[in-house]
């Protein structure tokens, strides 16, 4: 179930939205610190989090999906955001250095073709990054916060995911340990959770991160099997002319 645009910019306008916009903030500046140069993709409702790389990237642009709709990003620059098809984004190959997808995968309803899609505009040397709620964890159990909604991942299922659709995973991170409340205690403690959740290794936060790589040429067998060939067979049952006997 796609979570519309409306509600995913109310859900980061609360208090709650703000500490799990920093909590996985902190997870993707720990993979990408910066982006000098590159162009930026985030898709889904990834403009909480663009930020960290719109004024040092050469680009930045940001896709949402028609099924949740767009709003206008920055809100006081010339616009970055737009609306597009998830299986025929408006691009060239090899068109991006990195990619972000934030609510975007776990929404999908084609997510192989998705990928596919994503990898043709990913250049060969680029990087994606993916933020999907964890099928284990606590965020996504409830639909009080936009991790609830559509499919969650967890680990051997996201990488099967990215296999098949020929990315290859480098990195993985977590985020988002502390439960989904919205009290003022539970939300200023939310550092500590997560130094604790990461220390202890914890299999059960709210969000995984994970970087992956395009893969661009594909292993071929070292053995090929020779086609077996079929003898052409007589048929059985072959209509013949009668012979007529003497008496």
């Amino acid at each position: 179930m796609t979570v519309d645009v409306i509600d995913l910019r109310g859900f980061y306008s609360q208090r709650i939205g703000t500490v799990v916009r920093r909590m996985i903030w902190r997870g993707i500046q720990n993979h990408w610190p910066d982006a000098p140069g590159q162009r930026v993709l985030g898709f889904g409702y990834p403009t909480p989090y663009l930020g960290l790389f719109r004024d040092s990237c050469e680009r930045c642009l940001a896709f949402m999906p028609a099924t949740q709709g767009v709003l206008k990003w920055p809100t006081a620059r010339p616009t970055l955001s737009t609306l597009v098809d998830e299986l025929s984004l408006p691009l060239p190959d090899a068109a991006l250095d990195r990619i972000l997808l934030v609510h975007a995968l776990e929404m999908s309803d084609d997510p192989e073709n998705f990928m596919r899609e994503i990898w043709r505009v990913l250049a060969p040397s680029g990087r994606l990054m993916v933020v999907v709620p964890n099928r284990r964890g606590v965020w996504a159990r409830g639909d009080n916060t936009p991790f609830g909604h559509g499919q969650p991942y967890s680990r051997t299922q996201l990488i099967q995911l990215l296999r098949q659709t020929w990315f290859t995973p480098v990195a993985w991170s977590e985020a988002l340990f502390m439960p989904p409340v919205d009290k003022g205690w539970m939300l200023r403690s939310a550092p500590a959770w997560e130094k604790v959740g990461s220390a202890l290794s914890s299999p059960f936060p709210g969000v995984l991160l994970v970087e992956a790589t395009k893969q661009v040429y594909r292993g071929l067998p070292a053995k090929r099997e020779r086609p077996r060939l079929i003898p052409a067979l007589e048929p059985a049952l072959v209509p013949r002319p009668l012979q007529r006997q003497d008496p």
